[in-house]
């Protein structure tokens, strides 16, 4: 099991649990966390008996945004140390740490669920755009802050967010910046159920363990890439591409023979295929947008 300096990892019978754990920050995200979740993200998708992620935050924050400790440098890129700039540096362009975290999401292959326990501002709620099914505590309040700190929205969020919510919310709450409770993101299709503080990881674990109890990991992984690469397709016939080669891998894999059988014996199914070896290639002549 790993360990790390910012975060904590478990994993329970099937589910991993990523816990921001800067608590006398209140989670504040900083360098050292961006890339510790993107290592846990990564030790998720190799681990096959994870079938579902849950990310949530220690004390009373989920996260209260970036570390602003380096004051008014806080944003500069070019007032940070060579090192940091050129491990970052695409055409000329500093890399927003939030982006790169955001990017590793929407690459996962397991599910992602957010159970945001307290504030969620700036990356702490951009960072959540890219998870698939985000619940909230009657505590947590979110802010896409960054007009107020002279700064733009990050982390893919001007992609992601339109997605959730509509043009008008996300540039509502983009251009005042305000901070808004869990029942309007609740309102605005930001989450999708809101809970009291007590009831909130019981309701996540809920969701977590009906995709591992019911359904094959690899059709899982599938799915979730499917639903998201689409979300940005030109057309539907992109889908029906990859739709077609998917139902052709799937349709002969063990998966799918376990699971009629099953069905029709009425019994649990015991899916024999793993992510970890078993994904079919729906996108053959896919390439992942890069910087350079």
């Amino acid at each position: 099991m790993p360990t790390f300096e910012t975060l904590l990892y478990s994993v329970e019978d099937g589910i991993a649990t990523i816990t921001l754990n800067r608590p006398d920050k209140l989670n504040a995200f900083n360098t050292t966390m961006m890339n510790e979740m993107i290592s846990a993200f990564d030790e998720t998708d190799g681990d096959d008996n994870v079938r579902a992620v849950i990310i949530t935050g220690a004390g009373r924050a989920f996260c209260a945004g970036a570390d602003l400790s380096a004051g008014a440098a806080t944003f500069n890129y070019d007032a940070r140390d060579a090192l940091h700039r050129e491990a970052r540096m695409r055409e000329g362009v500093q890399r927003d740490g939030g982006g790169l975290l955001t990017l590793r999401i929407y690459d996962s292959l397991k599910p992602v669920i957010s159970a945001c326990n307290g504030a969620a501002v700036g990356v702490g709620v951009t960072m959540q755009l890219a998870m698939d099914i985000r619940l909230a505590s009657d505590t947590a309040r979110y802010g896409f802050v960054f007009a107020r700190r002279g700064i733009n929205p990050e982390a893919c969020s001007s992609w992601f967010l339109p997605k959730l919510v509509g043009v008008q919310t996300a540039l509502e709450w983009c251009y005042t910046g305000r901070i808004f409770p869990a029942s309007e993101a609740l309102e605005k299709g930001l989450v999708r159920s809101v809970h009291a503080p007590d009831d909130l990881l019981p309701a996540a674990r809920a969701i977590a363990r009906e995709i591992a109890d019911n359904t094959a990991p690899v059709s899982v992984a599938v799915t979730r890439q499917l639903l998201w690469r689409m979300a940005g397709a030109s057309h539907p016939m992109e889908a029906h591409r990859a739709d077609s080669r998917g139902i052709q891998a799937r349709g002969r894999s063990g998966d799918a023979a376990e699971g009629v059988t099953a069905f029709l014996e009425k019994r649990p199914p015991v899916y024999p295929d793993k992510v970890s070896k078993d994904l079919p290639d729906l996108w053959p002549h896919w390439t992942a947008p890069t910087f350079s």
